[in-house]
């Protein structure tokens, strides 16, 4: 009980400080997926979760580093209950779990996850920093797995870099057609295809498109 007022909770203050919708260039897949997007604040996680249909947001779980989500009993107790985060050890030496059989195994169970390839927050002027490889290994260990891009828009000015209250501002996730890792695929090959897809998503892209 208290787990579905904490995230009814998240949702609304998601909606009230951004005014955050949706725009979908084709239907959501009706099955597990990827949703992966550009990965600017701590916040990130929630927009994408915020706009999905809510069928589809009951078994969607963002995948994120255990290091942040375990640090002191609230962020636990987020990341774990309310959110129900896939928690990667993103230092090799600590792990004893391998992410792509975590997620793999997430997947397979019938759920879909919200993924950030950046690995990392971009703090940066660049549209995107570079990809990591495990957005290719989850879609090659499972064949025709859907890969959502979803392009967040206008977040640098709703979470500016070193303020912690959110500033209100209309805020849009563009969710584009769904991509595949395709029979032998090379993995950077793979890689900028699906860095240019979630490019592809930014407004200043679609309108010149």
């Amino acid at each position: 009980m208290l787990d579905t007022l904490a995230r009814g909770a998240m949702l609304a203050t998601a909606h009230l400080l951004t005014g955050v919708r949706g725009i979908w260039a084709a239907p959501p897949p009706a099955g597990p997926c990827v949703y992966f997007g550009n990965h600017v604040s701590h916040g990130d996680f929630a927009l994408i979760w915020a706009v999905l249909p809510p069928l589809l947001r009951a078994r969607t779980r963002p995948v994120a580093g255990k290091d942040y989500w375990d640090k002191g009993a609230l962020r636990r107790y987020v990341g774990r209950s309310v959110v129900r985060a896939v928690l990667i050890e993103r230092e090799r030496e600590k792990r004893d779990e391998d992410p792509i059989a975590q997620m793999s195994e997430v997947i397979q169970a019938g759920q879909s996850l919200i993924l950030f390839p950046e690995g990392t927050r971009n703090q940066t002027d660049a549209e995107l920093l570079p990809f990591k490889s495990g957005l290719y290994h989850l879609g090659r260990n499972n064949p025709g797995l859907p890969l959502v891009p979803a392009w967040i828009d206008n977040l640098h000015r709703v979470l500016p870099k070193g303020e912690i209250i959110p500033v209100p501002l209309l805020c849009t996730v563009h969710f584009g057609a769904p991509i595949t890792v395709a029979d032998g695929e090379d993995k950077d090959a793979f890689l900028a295809r699906a860095r240019a897809a979630l490019i592809a998503q930014r407004p200043a892209h679609l309108e010149a498109a």
